[in-house]
């Protein structure tokens, strides 16, 4: 037997298995890649904490008490605006609490016309806190009307909304009425039909904006209100769903060009994490606020007298931070003096 060689011949693998078992370890280090990437962003991006805003100190006193009410953990409050790039208005107003540990958003919008109870002017309506774009003094307006802290501000030109549904490849909407409306002035035409459609960002603008036709038929600036929450949601489910998980860098690069607010990148990072665990169609829950809107506050006519007791159940059921209930002592809804 001396000089014999003796060889070793493996067994050659099934192809099929082969490739099996690599799509298996592919899986096995993408998965821990995946855990390593989300114990970082827990680790690096924590929840933010609430700031302590100049000029809102008063909201947070609850009778004779020195020490304001206790925070809700891991529960933040939100100025949202939309503001018209062509007169500077803010077009839009509204507040949100987004509930974190329970993952619940509430927003409630906030009519333009609110009286609101200031000493600096007698110009009595919200929106005029806009005046000269000072976002600071619509917050502490906000924060003071409401009764709670505003932690941070959101102000969106509408220019990003047109582009964000155009990213998203548009949006199916409901318009709820008849559209017929022309402004050469503003060189403004809304035409669409009551019911279900396809929009593009351009329209689904021209849908929010819509007031009434040239009749004077249409709806109130209660129903542009809701008609813009309904859009808001149509929007979000859309930029939430999975299909537009690999259009993060367009958004990123529109909400860098259009938005302004005092988040810092970390606590953008933290909130858009934690916003793909929402449901918007369960989890976000909006109304607005209700009450005359024919009334007259220092002489100036149809401003709007929000209705007390609604106005605090709906700040109770969806934007009070607090541990207790928000009172009427700490919101100030103001009556109509004429």
């Amino acid at each position: 037997m001396a000089g014999r060689r003796v060889q070793y011949h493996r067994k050659r693998q099934n192809p099929l298995i082969r490739f099996v078992k690599s799509l298996y370890w592919i899986a096995v280090v993408l998965s821990a890649l995946i855990v390593a990437a989300f114990l970082l962003w827990k680790l690096f991006v924590p929840a933010p904490k609430a700031p302590e805003i100049p000029g809102q100190e008063d909201v947070s006193v609850m009778g004779d008490l020195q020490q304001g009410p206790e925070r809700r953990d891991l529960c933040y409050t939100f100025l949202l605006m939309g503001t018209d790039d062509g007169n500077g208005n803010a077009d839009t107003l509204m507040a949100a609490t987004y509930d974190v540990a329970n993952q619940r958003v509430g927003v409630v919008s906030i009519p333009r016309d609110t009286i609101v109870d200031r000493t600096w002017s007698r110009y009595p309506k919200i929106n005029g806190a806009y005046s000269g774009g000072n976002v600071d003094r619509v917050r502490q307006e906000v924060s003071h009307l409401l009764g709670i802290p505003i932690d941070f501000y959101v102000k969106v030109n509408i220019k990003a909304f047109v582009e964000l549904v155009d990213e998203v490849g548009g949006v199916d909407f409901n318009v709820p009425v008849d559209m017929d409306y022309d402004d050469p002035w503003q060189n403004l035409s809304i035409h669409y039909k009551k019911g279900m459609q396809h929009l593009t960002g351009q329209q689904a603008l021209e849908v929010v904006r819509f007031r009434h036709n040239n009749d004077l038929s249409g709806y109130s600036d209660t129903g542009r209100t809701r008609t813009q929450q309904q859009m808001i949601q149509a929007v979000a489910q859309k930029v939430l769903s999975w299909g537009s998980v690999a259009k993060i860098k367009p958004f990123l690069d529109i909400c860098m060009e259009h938005v302004d607010t005092d988040l810092t990148a970390a606590e953008l990072l933290y909130f858009a994490g934690q916003a793909l665990y929402l449901d918007v169609g369960s989890d976000v829950a909006t109304t607005t606020l209700t009450g005359r809107t024919d009334a007259t506050h220092n002489g100036y006519k149809w401003c709007v007298e929000l209705d007390k007791e609604q106005t605090l159940q709906d700040i109770n059921d969806l934007l009070n931070p607090y541990t207790t209930p928000v009172t009427d002592e700490m919101a100030h809804i103001v009556t109509a003096n004429g």
